[in-house]
């Protein structure tokens, strides 16, 4: 990349004076405050969230350095960041679905290795060989799409890509003990399909129109809320995969109770097959069968809670699908280059 960089851009000498024009207020209100609320949204399901000392005193820092960095920019005369552009109709709009996108973009990244390594057994190798199906297709397709966006009204192109992404969740909500590398297939594809349709298009029409001094903004903004919604998207999953497990664990429970002549006839199976194995003491062999059964629970009520995870993806880019459906058609796209 540097070296791309060296032969392809115009050499300039360098203009130290223009460090003083920084809005460097803005910089490390910014910087403090996305650092603090990242931290957050990573290590709050480990620590509980709000029940964590920890967790509350970074929260408070993040509200009030990105208060502080709001501040900043709609009041000084050169802003790091063009905040007012979120107020034109298509980069507010696209603002959204971006951030939406990058919910689903990175959430699912998160979920799908997660799925296979602690349900299916997986090794990084083969999880690896899953996830490629979701980035070769793009290989072929994103070339295509300048093409597209030619022939077609690329509001279309975006929301033809938002609900084969979409799709590509919802076709995973009904996961069982043998959903793994083969079923993921399909899912996976139309996944990558849906994105090399809707990621490039989203930014031309998003920037489309903003003026050359505003590309910087505009770049960092739409670029930076992608990345934020991965980031609360990740934090949002992680609870909610937690909470699910919880929830569908106390469900299925009640359908395995000493009280069921099944669940009896199960404990007593597992328990003769351990002392067949090796266990002699009756107590501990109907323990240990009563920890496999918990096991087995546990193990469906997470394959459960992976398919409302994968329903959640499918519904914030549902909405991601509405809000390009309130998007201007540009007459140009000179503007998008700057953001993608």
């Amino acid at each position: 990349m540097i070296a791309m960089l060296f032969v392809s851009l115009e050499p300039s000498p360098m203009k130290l004076s223009l460090l003083r024009q920084g809005d460097w207020l803005g910089i490390i209100s910014m910087a403090i405050g996305l650092a603090a609320l990242q931290t957050v949204l990573e290590e709050g399901n480990k620590d509980d969230w709000f029940g964590s000392p920890f967790i509350v005193r970074l929260s408070v820092i993040a509200a009030v350095a990105l208060v502080a960095f709001l501040i900043v920019e709609f009041t000084v005369e050169k802003p790091l960041l063009n905040l007012r552009l979120l107020a034109r109709r298509n980069f507010g709009f696209g603002m959204l679905a971006n951030f939406l996108m990058g919910i689903a973009l990175y959430g699912s990244v998160f979920i799908l290795p997660q799925y296979l390594a602690r349900i299916q057994g997986y090794n990084s190798e083969q999880i690896g060989m899953v996830l490629a199906w979701t980035g070769l297709p793009q290989l072929v397709l994103i070339p295509l799409v300048p093409k597209l966006m030619q022939r077609f009204d690329p509001r279309i192109v975006i929301g033809v890509g938002f609900a084969l992404f979409a799709g590509s969740n919802f076709m995973n909500i009904y996961m069982t003990n043998d959903y793994a590398a083969d079923q993921l297939l399909w899912p996976n594809v139309v996944r990558a399909v849906g994105q090399a349709l809707a990621f490039a298009p989203l930014s031309a029409v998003a920037t489309a129109g903003i003026e050359a001094e505003n590309a910087g903004s505009a770049s960092a903004l739409f670029n930076m809320m992608r990345n934020l919604g991965g980031a609360i998207g990740i934090a949002a999953l992680q609870t909610l995969l937690t909470k699910r497990e919880q929830y569908h664990s106390n469900v299925l429970m009640q359908s395995v109770s000493l009280l069921e002549e099944a669940t009896r006839n199960r404990i007593a199976q597992l328990t003769q097959y351990f002392m067949n194995h090796g266990v002699a003491d009756q107590a501990e062999a109907a323990h240990r069968a009563t920890a496999a059964i918990g096991k087995v629970v546990q193990k469906q009520a997470y394959i459960l809670a992976f398919s409302d995870t994968f329903y959640l993806l499918g519904v914030a880019l549902i909405i991601a699908l509405v809000a390009t459906l309130v998007l201007k058609k540009p007459g140009q796209f000179a503007g998008g280059g700057g953001a993608h």
